[in-house]
């Protein structure tokens, strides 16, 4: 086997398993983000879930294109230009959308201990 052709394929299969990865980040934001409560988004002013459910949307969109079309390259290969945007804009909600969102959408006292409200 020549060398360039393995050092492609292992290159090919790196950046498959970041797309894979890419790909469940993008899912888990955009599946977290369908099961919250529109008011939620509001009330902790971080737009509205529309507009997240677009973001998260799409990128789960390019995220499935890049690894259901596999290796091949072109405008959605694993992780080009669109797929680092899509899991830029997946990353920014998980990690500041949705810790804001899930605490609002819990209501009631804040002050619980480990046994319960005091």
């Amino acid at each position: 086997m020549d060398g360039k052709l393995m050092i492609m394929y292992v290159e090919n299969g790196v950046f498959y398993l970041l797309a894979l990865i890419a790909f469940g980040i993008e899912a888990w934001a955009f599946f977290d983000c369908l099961r919250h409560r529109a008011n939620a988004f509001e009330a902790v002013a971080k737009r509205t879930k529309t507009f997240w459910l677009a973001m998260t949307g799409v990128a789960f969109a390019i995220g499935a294109l890049s690894v259901f079309t596999g290796v091949r390259g072109g405008l959605f290969g694993t992780l080009g230009i669109f797929g680092l945007a899509a899991v830029t804009a997946a990353s920014v909600y998980l990690a500041d959308v949705r810790p804001a969102v899930k605490d609002a959408g819990r209501g009631g006292s804040r002050n619980t201990g480990p046994y319960g409200s005091w």
